[in-house]
C-alpha cells in the first residue's frame, strides 16, 4: 500500500501527534455483559493493563508509536480475562498469573499482526491495520518483537509452563495455518480437517489461556490438563460462531463473504457441500476457486449454504462444544468465578462480533 495514500497519511499524522501529547485517550466505559463477567477479577485486571501497556513500550521511537497505537485500539481482552477467571476457580491469584496473561495477550497480538499480513488485511477491530499504516516489514517485526517480548518476561520470572504452553500454541498455531493454506488449494477439507484446523488455529491459545491461568494458582496436574480441554471445547466454539459471522446479513465489523473470497472452507458450507448432489457441489466449488471475487456468485454461495441447512447444522455443533465446555467447568468447585466462567462460555457463542 502506498505511502502517499492521503487518508493513511492522515491517520498517521494524528498517530504521531496522539503519542507526541501522551494524552490518555477518552474511553466510555458502558455496563455491558462483559463488565459483569470480569467482576471477580476486575480489580486484578486493572492492574495487569497498566503492567501490560508498560511491557509494550520500547526505546525505539518508530516501535514505541507503534505499539502506542496497538494498545489505544485494544479489543476485548477475553485471553486475559480466561487466565484471571481459570486461576481463581483454582486458587488465590498470584504474580505469576499475570505473567500467563501478559505472555498469552503479548502472543496473541502478535499472531493477530502476522495474520493480518498473511490475509492482506488493512483493516483491523474498525481502525487500519499496522500493516496498512506501516506495511508488511514493520507489521512483522513488531509482531516478532512482542512475541519475544512475552516469552522473555515468562523466562525472566521462570515461569516454564507458562513457557511451554505458550510455545505449544503458537507451534500449532503456525501448523494450522499452514494445513488450512495446503487444503485452500484443493478445497478437500472435510470436517475431521476442519476440526483440526481451528483446534491448532484458535483453540490452542485459548486453551493455553485457561491451563495457564490455572497453573499460577494450582500445582495438581489434573485440574491444569482439565483446564486446557475446556478451553480447547471453548476455542472451537468460538471459531465456529466466527465462521458463522461470514453469512450475517448485520453490520458486525466483518465483511460478509470474506472467508469464501479467501477460499476458506468453514463448517456451514463443509455441510452444505456433502448434503448436495454432485453437479451443485462442482459448480459451487467452481466458484469458490475461480470466481471467488465476484460479489454475485460469494452471494450465491452463502444463498446455497443458508438453502441447505449449513447455518443450523454449525449452529448445533456449535452448542455441542460449549455444552462439553460447561460440563467440564461443572467439575470444578463452585465458586464466583466460575459462574463467571460459564457465562463467559455464553458470551463467546451469543455474541454479535
Amino acid at each position: 500500500m502506498s505511502n502517499k495514500n492521503p487518508i493513511l497519511n492522515r491517520y498517521k499524522r494524528w498517530i504521531d501527534v496522539s503519542c507526541a501529547l501522551i494524552l490518555p485517550q477518552p474511553q466510555v466505559f458502558m455496563a455491558s455483559e462483559l463488565d459483569k463477567i470480569k467482576e471477580p477479577v476486575s480489580k486484578e485486571l486493572k492492574e495487569f493493563e497498566k503492567h501490560f501497556k508498560e511491557l509494550m513500550k520500547s526505546n525505539v521511537p518508530l516501535l514505541d508509536k507503534i505499539t502506542y497505537y496497538i494498545v489505544q485500539k485494544k479489543g476485548k481482552q477475553v485471553r486475559p480475562i480466561l487466565v484471571f477467571l481459570c486461576a481463581k476457580v483454582c486458587g488465590d491469584i498470584t504474580p505469576s498469573t499475570d505473567v500467563a496473561a501478559s505472555l498469552i495477550e503479548l502472543s496473541h497480538t502478535a499472531s493477530l499482526m502476522h495474520d493480518d499480513v498473511v490475509d492482506n488485511a488493512y483493516e483491523r477491530r474498525g481502525f487500519f491495520s499496522v500493516n496498512a499504516l506501516w506495511k508488511n516489514k514493520i507489521a512483522v517485526l513488531v509482531g516478532d518483537f512482542l512475541l519475544t517480548k512475552g516469552l522473555q518476561v515468562a523466562l525472566e520470572t521462570k515461569n516454564y509452563f507458562h513457557l511451554q504452553a505458550v510455545s505449544t500454541a503458537v507451534q500449532q498455531m503456525a501448523e494450522g495455518e499452514l494445513l488450512q493454506m495446503e487444503k485452500a488449494r484443493k478445497l478437500d477439507i472435510d470436517e475431521a480437517i476442519y476440526y483440526e484446523i481451528i483446534r491448532q488455529k484458535t483453540a490452542s491459545l485459548i486453551a493455553a489461556a485457561c491451563s495457564s491461568g490455572a497453573a499460577s494458582t494450582t500445582s495438581d496436574d489434573a485440574l491444569i490438563k482439565k483446564m486446557w480441554l475446556f478451553g480447547e471445547k471453548l476455542g472451537i466454539a468460538f471459531q465456529i460462531k466466527d465462521d458463522l459471522f461470514d453469512y450475517n446479513d448485520d453490520d458486525i465489523g466483518k465483511p460478509r463473504g470474506i472467508d469464501i473470497k479467501e477460499k476458506k472452507m468453514t463448517l456451514p458450507l463443509i455441510y452444505s457441500l456433502n448434503k448436495t448432489d454432485r453437479t451443485t457441489k462442482n459448480k459451487i466449488i467452481n466458484y469458490i476457486k475461480n470466481e471467488s471475487e465476484n460479489e454475485a456468485r460469494v452471494k450465491e454461495v452463502i444463498a446455497f449454504v443458508k438453502q441447505t441447512g449449513g447455518l443450523e447444522y454449525a449452529e448445533q455443533v456449535m452448542r455441542n462444544y460449549q455444552n462439553e465446555a460447561i460440563e467440564i467447568l461443572a467439575s470444578f468447585p463452585q465458586n464466583e468465578a466460575r459462574e463467571s466462567l460459564k457465562q463467559l462460555v455464553f458470551f463467546f457463542t451469543s455474541r454479535k462480533n
